[in-house]
Formats: C-alpha cells, sequence, structure tokens
C-alpha cells in the first residue's frame, strides 16, 4: 500500500464535505474480527464460543473471543500481522487518493463497530491514517499480560442499534460538536458510505441534500431499497449505491463542478 504525504488539514475550521465511513467491509473488504481469528492456530472459533453469541451483544462476543484467543496463544505481533493483511475494498485506497488532494473540500470521519487497534493498525500501514480527522470505534488497548482488551464504545437508548454503539448518536453529537467550533453550520453536505446493517441508524440524520452511499447487494443497501419502496418519510437522503470507491469518486467529481 502506498503512503500518501502526510499534509493534514488544520483541525479548527470545518470543510465544504463531511465523509462519514464505516470500517468494516466498507474501507476494507471483509471483517476485520473474521480476519484475526485466522491468527488461531486453528484458523477458526471452536463451536462453543461461535454459538455464545447473542443478537445485539457482538461486542461482548468479541471480547470473548479476544480472551479465547489470548488463551491460545496469539501473541500481538500475530494480531498485528493479521489486520495488515486485510485487503481494501476495491478502489477504496482510489477513493481516498482524490480525497486527498482535496483536502480543503473534505473532512474524514470513521464511525465503526470495530476498535482502535484494528482501525489504527490497518490505516496506519495503508498510509492513509493523516486524512481522517477523527475515529469513533470502541477502545481496544492491550494489558499486561498481552491481551487484547476490548471495551463498549458508549452506551444508548437506541433500539435499533448494539448495546454498545448507535452511530446516529456519535454522529448528532459531531456536527453538533462541529457546528458549535465553527460557530454555525459547519457543512454544505455530509456523506455517509457503509454496507451494514448498523449504517441504517446514522444514514437517517442525513438531509435531502446529503447523500448515503450504501455497498450495492449488501444489507445497507438491501434496507435502504426497503425503506424507499415503502415510502417512509425518515429517509431524506440521496441514496448512491457503490461497488468500487472508483463510484464514488465519480459521484464526488460531479459535485465539485456545482462550486
Amino acid at each position: 500500500m502506498t503512503a500518501l504525504s502526510n499534509n493534514a488539514p488544520a483541525a479548527s475550521g470545518a470543510r465544504r464535505f463531511l465523509v462519514l465511513f464505516d470500517f468494516d467491509e466498507t474501507i476494507i473488504n471483509e471483517s476485520s474480527d473474521d480476519a484475526v481469528v485466522r491468527a488461531l492456530p486453528g484458523q477458526q472459533l471452536p463451536d462453543w464460543l461461535k454459538n455464545s453469541f447473542r443478537e445485539g451483544h457482538y461486542n461482548e462476543h468479541m471480547q470473548k473471543v479476544l480472551a479465547y484467543m489470548a488463551d491460545q496463544g496469539v501473541s500481538r505481533d500475530s494480531i498485528n500481522s493479521a489486520v495488515e493483511k486485510i485487503s481494501p475494498t476495491p478502489g477504496l485506497l482510489n477513493l481516498f487518493q482524490y480525497l486527498h488532494s482535496h483536502q480543503q473540500d473534505f473532512e474524514l470521519v470513521v464511525i465503526s463497530d470495530a476498535n482502535t487497534f484494528f482501525i489504527e493498525t490497518w490505516l496506519e500501514r495503508a498510509g492513509v491514517r493523516h486524512l481522517f480527522r477523527k475515529i469513533f470505534t470502541n477502545p481496544a488497548s492491550f494489558d499486561a499480560t498481552g491481551r487484547l482488551v476490548l471495551l463498549p464504545f458508549h452506551s444508548h437508548s437506541c433500539s435499533s442499534c448494539p448495546d454498545n454503539m448507535c452511530k446516529q448518536a456519535i454522529l448528532r453529537e459531531y456536527l453538533a460538536s462541529r457546528q458549535k467550533e465553527c460557530g454555525g453550520s459547519p457543512f454544505k453536505r455530509v456523506f455517509y458510505v457503509g454496507d451494514g446493517a448498523n449504517d441504517i441508524c446514522p444514514s437517517l440524520v442525513l438531509g435531502p441534500q446529503d447523500t448515503a452511499f450504501p455497498r450495492r447487494n449488501f444489507p445497507m443497501h438491501r434496507l435502504l431499497l426497503e425503506m424507499q419502496q415503502s415510502q417512509i418519510a425518515m429517509l431524506k437522503a440521496n441514496i448512491v449505491p457503490w461497488v468500487s470507491g472508483e463510484d464514488i469518486v465519480d459521484w464526488l467529481k460531479k459535485i465539485m463542478t456545482e462550486r
């Protein structure tokens, strides 16, 4: 992966456009949680651990997975290597190259139900960490015994989201904080790039000038199509499905001509 030179924008003034990214199966082409399991000697979890998962409690399940991996002797270096080897989603590095060349216009943020160690490690390895003003994800760090300890991001009252993270709450708080910092409406438009069912909730914050980019034929795309067909009034944003990051680049180039 080719690193982009680090001349990141200043963190104070907001850009014209805010671009929010999910991580798993959006920036990278698979789940980072699945990828690190391949660091196990048998490269898979035992059935008893797989079957312990409870719907809506995925963070809690991953805490058990990481504890099991530590018990099996999986080292920090092995986890680090497994994360660094994850392939980017097709065209995403080209998208980052485009956003890098227009840093004066775009502010980038990650909102992900992965964790800090996986995301920071991968973005650093790809040479794109400096493009992101903020990363919102579950805290994860290695303790004195070498175990990667995962924590929930926050608690919330949203009945639609996993118990550890509501992406809509995060987005609302971020927009409010940027508005306060900038003394007014901080962004001309907001774009959300995702793939999963938990990317629906933040998409409902978007207005008619904003755009949701669901990865084509992934859960976010299918659910948004269902919402469109049922004419649910909550969904106001434009919907632009994508297969490759190049699809998003093409769309952003059109937006950039509307100066």
